[in-house]
């Protein structure tokens, strides 16, 4: 098969060619084109030199999904380009697969606190709050006051009496919660990693306990959150989400004041601790 039409072992070859071969511990020298040499890719991902070679020829049909996961991790494939050697050999991307994130950009971190009037926070998939802005900490909830482990929606939700005493509609707000986290969680493929969690929401919450068996799924996008807040009042925030790219495990959640007077109470709120803060 000519190149313009084998486009899986064109886009093999040419990340293959990348690759620094004295970075995996082989010889540089004797080379007749630069990068890994394709026994070397095969050893890497442990499979046969022959199937790898015909694989880059269009040659022996398609490869397991296991093998091409393999080859992926042979040629050190970032994410995006391991979706497109899924979508290049079998048509469709990968097989949702979760992976805990680890923290976000210090990029990211300064778009959320390029807002600093307009609460926002970033959540995984499993709604682990792993960032936010000043205006969150101070309309929402301080998540740099909780231990890391407790910084998750439905815990705070279900455990946490302060988070249940503010909401308008507790228990609207608590259903749709747990709706959209079986979605999202399922979207990402981390249903083992939710088990513990929702094991022990069930042990601590009837409440928890009867909502996930109603086994409702929930999309989100947008919304309208309505708090009491302890300092300014009821308050009303129009809720926007916003997937966060390349990075299918994150979303990203601004909270908008929903009129300019709870707007004004907002800045208020912030400018006051802000001023507190400095004295």
């Amino acid at each position: 098969m000519s190149d313009s039409g084998n486009f899986l072992g064109t886009f093999l070859r040419d990340r293959r060619m990348r690759l620094d071969p004295a970075k995996f511990g082989f010889s540089a020298k004797r080379r007749r084109t630069p990068g890994l040499r394709r026994e070397e890719v095969a050893q890497r991902a442990n499979i046969s030199p022959t199937w790898y070679t015909w694989l880059e020829q269009g040659r022996g049909g398609a490869p397991s999904t296991d093998v091409l996961e393999r080859i992926a991790t042979g040629l050190m494939l970032t994410e995006p380009e391991r979706e497109h050697l899924h979508i290049l050999a079998f048509g469709h991307p990968p097989e949702a697969r979760y992976r805990e994130p680890d923290g976000i950009t210090p990029r990211l971190q300064r778009v959320l606190d390029a807002l600093p009037f307009t609460p926002a926070v970033i959540r995984t998939a499993t709604w682990d709050v792993i960032a936010w802005n000043a205006a969150a900490a101070l309309v929402l909830t301080d998540y740099s006051r909780l231990p890391r482990h407790q910084r998750n929606v439905l815990r705070l939700m279900f455990s946490n009496a302060h988070a249940r005493a503010v909401q308008d509609d507790w228990l609207g707000v608590a259903r749709f919660v747990v709706g959209a986290f079986r979605a999202d969680a399922a979207r990402a493929g981390a249903g083992a990693e939710i088990g513990q969690l929702v094991e022990e929401l069930s042990r601590m919450s009837p409440e928890f306990e009867a909502l996930w068996r109603e086994n409702e799924v929930q999309g989100h996008g947008d919304g309208v959150k309505r708090l009491h807040h302890p300092r300014i009042g009821p308050i009303e925030l129009e809720i926007s989400t916003f997937a966060v790219e390349g990075r299918s495990d994150l979303n990203m959640m601004v909270y908008h004041p929903a009129t300019p007077e709870v707007a004004e109470r907002v800045h208020m709120l912030i400018l006051d601790c802000d001023a507190d803060a400095q004295v």
